[in-house]
């Protein structure tokens, strides 16, 4: 008789050391859109099915928003009304774990547990792990928003290095830090004696206005060695992912790219790209983005260690 169900629940520090797992396919929404551009392909020892079980993703629920999304997520739960993307292993642990961690969700099964009653589990658990993806999202926030003092002077990453805030308060005759390079300044106008919020919002601004030209630029150089054809570019400030695309040629990238370095900008743009080709993320899919791009693994590698937060809006 099988024993009693028991659950484990991790935040981050705690439980067994997740290990780093094949990524997965994770199947489109019912609009063609496409999750978190870091999944990949999974090895099929990803997993050890029990009896009766296929350890195949679940469909993304249609018409549902995007919430969590893990790198190598492989199934989803609707949970608390957020969707809730994560990473299923097996295990030989003797109880079901949750593990709450900086790619988000992991959730760990003995051999023994059904699938259903693993689903089961989730949902039972909903409200604490989404309570937790939500903390560890407000505090990677926090980290990223400290990390830029949205003041006259402050240094802004921006394509991989830094650029200087440099302030003008309207009616003043010249932007402070004139002195400056052009190509290493920020300029914002704003009203006289504007709060740090306003500065930081124009700033930003700013720096959507610069992803909008680049991202166009690198799509029109890509798509042709792809043999696609993208008809629209919309700014994303998704909180889960750098972008998507959608087979009627609708690309969304994160305007945050702008904060990383071009090679790091040109994989995401690659890679939703590709999907105008393979709208998964099986093997051809990668084939495709590996056409252009053969270093994407190490970009790909380079992306998910990038210091923006995605989990931040």
């Amino acid at each position: 008789m099988r024993a009693p169900l028991q659950f484990v629940l991790d935040f981050f520090t705690g439980g067994d050391p997740v290990q780093p797992a094949p990524p997965v396919s994770v199947a489109p929404t019912a609009d063609a859109r496409v999750p978190d551009v870091s999944s990949a392909p999974a090895s099929p020892s990803a997993s050890v099915p029990s009896a009766g079980d296929q350890e195949t993703p679940l469909a993304q629920p249609e018409g549902s928003p995007w919430g969590f999304t893990h790198p190598a997520a492989n199934r989803h739960a609707q949970l608390q009304g957020v969707t809730v993307s994560y990473r299923f292993e097996r295990s030989r642990r003797k109880s079901i774990g949750f593990l709450v961690g900086a790619d988000g969700l992991v959730v760990r099964s003995p051999n023994w547990v059904t699938l259903r009653e693993v689903d089961a589990a989730v949902q039972e658990k909903g409200a604490w792990i989404v309570a937790k993806l939500q903390q560890f999202k407000e505090r990677q926030t926090e980290q990223f928003q400290k990390a830029i003092e949205w003041r006259h002077g402050a240094e802004v990453p921006f394509l991989g290095r830094t650029v200087q805030l440099c302030v003008l308060e309207r009616g003043v005759g010249r932007v402070l830090g004139q002195d400056i390079p052009p190509e290493q300044v920020l300029p914002v106008t704003v009203p006289p004696g504007a709060s740090v919020t306003q500065v930081r919002d124009a700033a930003q601004a700013w720096l959507k206005k610069q992803a909008k030209v680049l991202f166009e630029e690198r799509l029109h150089h890509f798509a042709p060695l792809l043999g696609v054809r993208w008809q629209k570019l919309s700014l994303s400030s998704a909180s889960t992912r750098w972008g998507s695309a959608r087979n009627d040629g609708h690309i969304r990238l994160n305007w945050r790219l702008i904060h990383l370095p071009i090679s790091q900008i040109d994989y995401v743009v690659v890679h939703e790209l590709a999907h105008l080709r393979e709208m998964n993320h099986s093997p051809r899919f990668w084939e495709t983005v590996g056409e252009v791009m053969p270093d994407y693994a190490e970009r790909r590698k380079a992306l998910r260690q990038a210091p923006v937060d995605l989990k931040e809006d």
